[in-house]
């Protein structure tokens, strides 16, 4: 039957979902060790579900080589495997070259947070401004005002007559 020529094992299927959940769940670690292992998961896991998307195997993709009956297998997941291949080993090679390297300045493989993105997220988990308006006293604008004035501006030259404020009134 031709229906059951193209459905795909079970099994390869059930492997092509194991290996891609094993390998985000180890993409999502903070050593650039697992995270390399995710990559070459996902890298087995996409060849893999290449080669079942191009079917049941057959004769050698070359036209004359087989008799009229004999089915043909797929060259294009062939050929799409092949280049997934050698992107997963570039992939490889780069993370395998960062986690040297950082075991080298570091002495250890894991990607630390950075330190000015934590402050940053602690002035906003406290609504504080993350910078200083230095120029405020020289000036008696604060930033927020100079802001405004030229976003007026910009809304002037467009063309724009009505300008909405923060508190969501119209001021003109």
């Amino acid at each position: 039957m031709i229906v059951l020529d193209n459905v795909p094992s079970a099994a390869l299927v059930l492997a092509v979902g194991v290996l891609f959940a094993a390998g985000v769940y180890l993409l999502l670690e903070r050593t650039l060790t697992r995270v390399l292992l995710g990559f070459v998961l996902v890298g087995n896991g996409a060849n893999l579900a290449l080669l079942v998307a191009g079917g049941r195997a057959g004769a050698a993709p070359i036209v004359g080589n087989a008799g009229p009956a004999v089915r043909l297998s797929d060259p294009l997941a062939q050929a799409m495997v092949l280049t997934s291949i050698v992107i997963t080993l570039a992939l490889t090679a780069f993370v395998l070259a960062m986690a040297y390297r950082s075991w080298q300045l570091n002495g250890h493989d894991e990607v630390q947070d950075d330190v000015e993105d934590r402050r940053i997220a602690l002035l906003a988990a406290r609504n504080e401004a993350a910078y200083a308006d230095l120029d405020a006293t020289e000036t008696g604008e604060t930033l927020d005002e100079e802001a405004a004035e030229v976003h007026d501006d910009i809304e002037q030259s467009l063309g724009t007559v009505a300008v909405v404020d923060a508190r969501g009134g119209e001021e003109r």
